[in-house]
């Protein structure tokens, strides 16, 4: 049983679409046959709004679905209505963003690149608050800050997420902040890379061109086989999920080839200790 109700609504989403289509019926027969709208049940389906757990029985009976496999399913979509902590923020988080929290929440690994600014999992409160003042101003910072501090409770969690980060060395360059800011955010990363679970490379600018000069992204991967990998890109306004299998493949062989042109660990972590001593 998945744990954030992000990824419990995505499970059941996908598992009533699968559903459906294993019965042979389209959107508009399975649609008028739970007196719902086709638009609404092609959203259901693709996890931008929830179903309430006697909608689900519904569809499942309809679909001929039955004993422990249906009582599996609605107990999912139980969970699914439950408030992840994020919610509570949900006048500081869009809530684009608000569904890759809930991702993020529950994923085993993460994977990443970031090109001009340390990841928000890795970021210290001062460096927060000088990113947010920078892209977004003054308005709730400290609620903004607060909420982007409660997300790495993932890292240190009894089973924490494996993080693996690719980080440009520009980022190391780029004072936010001022020099005392950056020394304490750069020592800060160099100790999470000795944690167990996080791995930082950092993509010196003598590796030259790479194949990620023009997208940061996430690749979110989950422990249940049942939830499929994702990969995140986001920009100013908005956030995109990409959930088919060639998309997250080929993120994945790109993150590979952003490793294997980077520092290895122990070298990252020499240049992270040689760029924080730069500001000190």
């Amino acid at each position: 049983m998945t744990a954030s109700p992000t990824v419990r609504r995505r499970r059941i989403a996908r598992e009533l679409r699968q559903l459906r289509e294993h019965a042979g019926m389209t959107l508009d027969v399975a649609a008028r046959q739970l007196d719902m709208s086709k638009s609404n049940l092609s959203r259901i389906e693709n996890a931008q709004i929830g179903i309430k757990p006697r909608d689900v029985r519904a569809a499942l009976a309809l679909y001929q679905v039955t004993g422990a496999d249906a009582e599996a399913l609605i107990e999912i979509a139980r969970g699914a209505q439950q408030r992840g902590w994020w919610q509570s923020y949900s006048d500081v988080l869009p809530e684009w963003f608000e569904f890759y929290v809930g991702l993020e929440a529950e994923a085993a690994t993460l994977r990443t690149y970031e090109a001009e600014s340390v990841p928000g999992l890795l970021q210290t409160e001062a460096y927060a608050r000088e990113i947010y003042r920078i892209t977004a101003g003054e308005d709730a910072i400290e609620r903004k800050v607060a909420a982007r501090l409660r997300r790495q409770d993932v890292l240190h969690r009894e089973a924490p997420v494996r993080l693996s980060v690719v980080l440009n060395e520009a980022v190391l360059l780029r004072a936010v902040g001022g020099p005392a800011v950056m020394a304490a955010q750069i020592s800060h990363m160099a100790r999470l890379a000795q944690l167990p679970n996080v791995t930082i490379h950092v993509l010196p600018f003598s590796a030259g061109g790479h194949p990620a000069m023009s997208t940061p992204y996430v690749i979110l991967g989950f422990a249940d086989a049942a939830d499929a990998s994702v990969v995140y890109l986001e920009n100013l306004t908005m956030g995109l999920a990409l959930e088919d299998v060639a998309h997250v493949h080929g993120y994945s062989l790109l993150h590979e080839e952003l490793c294997r042109m980077a520092l290895d660990p122990a070298a990252s972590l020499t240049r992270l200790e040689d760029a924080s001593r730069n500001f000190a």
